[in-house]
């Protein structure tokens, strides 16, 4: 178990297997690699919450169930990087932030997650 306190969720206590971590951090934050996501309500969206920083938490979702006009398309080095041996072994989540008003989605720079090795990467995508 891991265990850690956070500033939105108090304490929180969850398995081993449910930490993501990402070598390189995420941009902004290269010294933070280990990440839990918490879901958020009965919503599509969840709470990648730094296990090593309490004060570190990011919206995200999955672009899939959020209304995003564009596809995201990842490079072959994210998904070589990643180990990636089968697709539903690949997760992309999205980072949202609030911006005038409006939910704005980071299409710059989707969170590729490969969920049965529990290992992220933010991928920098020019044009996106």
């Amino acid at each position: 178990m891991v265990a850690f306190n956070t500033t939105r969720f108090g304490q929180v206590e969850v398995g081993e297997d449910r930490v993501i971590r990402f070598p390189a951090g995420l941009l902004g934050f290269p010294h933070l690699h280990r990440y839990v996501l918490i879901d958020y309500k009965d919503t599509p969206l969840r709470w990648l919450q730094a296990a090593d920083d309490p004060d570190v938490a990011f919206i995200v979702a999955d672009p899939k169930s959020i209304a995003v006009d564009r596809t995201v398309t990842l490079g072959g080095d994210v998904v070589q990087f990643l180990r990636i041996e089968h697709e539903d072994d690949l997760a992309v989540l999205l980072i949202l932030r609030v911006e005038g008003g409006k939910v704005v989605a980071n299409l710059n720079g989707p969170l590729a997650i490969n969920s049965s090795r529990m290992l992220g990467v933010q991928a920098v995508l020019d044009g996106a």
